[in-house]
């Protein structure tokens, strides 16, 4: 099976990069360097950030969407936690995998609403919703329980201060071999130093200009 490049989904995400192409409004037009610098790095202003932020697209490129895909069905993914939904993009290409992988969970969290409502009518459209949980609310209280027991597969792509707290939120419940795909993981310095530090229990490297693929040892 290839869900992906099948129609309902195939057209599906052909629509939704494209209206994402098409949305021109710079992400941090209206704040100056410093403000900008200020809240991507905090670690208590993150959820005033995405406020501001609410009805932006912010997607995994195409690129890294197809290598969601390709990564979670190599590992063969039946558990998969995602960190920041958004529009449900990068949603939709994890959710393809597991179900050419024969099934399994997906446990997503989005702080926004409206992001969430149009996640999941994405997911209806792609026929996939019954593989994905899309959690409202601030991730370190949506993922802080009822999580699976092993997990394969961590996609970071919420608040980039968090990136560090939300993998201490899961560490203990990945599997041996387990992926975590970080995107713009240059926004996240101290995660970067952690996941690439010798001894830290993972092994890890950039892929492309913008994302951090690291697999957990053991």
């Amino acid at each position: 099976m290839n869900t992906l490049t099948n129609a309902p989904l195939a057209p599906l995400l052909e629509r939704l990069f494209d209206a994402s192409d098409a949305a021109t409004r710079p992400v941090f037009a209206d704040m100056s360097a410093a403000e900008r610098d200020r809240l991507l790095h905090s670690r208590t202003d993150y959820l005033t950030l995405y406020t501001r932020l609410k009805d932006l697209w912010l997607p995994v490129s195409r690129e890294t969407g197809t290598l969601l895909y390709m990564l979670a069905r190599s590992r063969g993914a039946r558990a998969i936690v995602e960190f920041g939904t958004s529009f449900g993009i990068s949603t939709l290409h994890l959710a393809a995998a597991l179900r050419d992988n024969g099934g399994g969970r997906l446990i997503s969290s989005e702080f926004e609403p409206g992001k969430v409502q149009r996640a999941r009518e994405h997911l209806r459209t792609g026929g996939l919703e019954d593989l994905v949980e899309i959690r409202e609310g601030d991730a370190l209280q949506t993922l802080r329980e009822d999580l699976p027991a092993s997990i394969d597969l961590v996609l970071l792509d919420g608040a980039k201060a968090l990136y560090g707290d939300i993998l201490d939120l899961l560490e203990s419940r990945l599997a041996p071999g387990a992926l975590i795909v970080a995107d713009n993981a240059d926004d996240a310095p101290d995660y970067l130093a952690r996941v690439r530090a010798p001894g830290s229990g993972y092994l890890s490297v950039a892929v492309g200009d913008d994302v951090e693929l690291s697999m957990r040892l053991g």
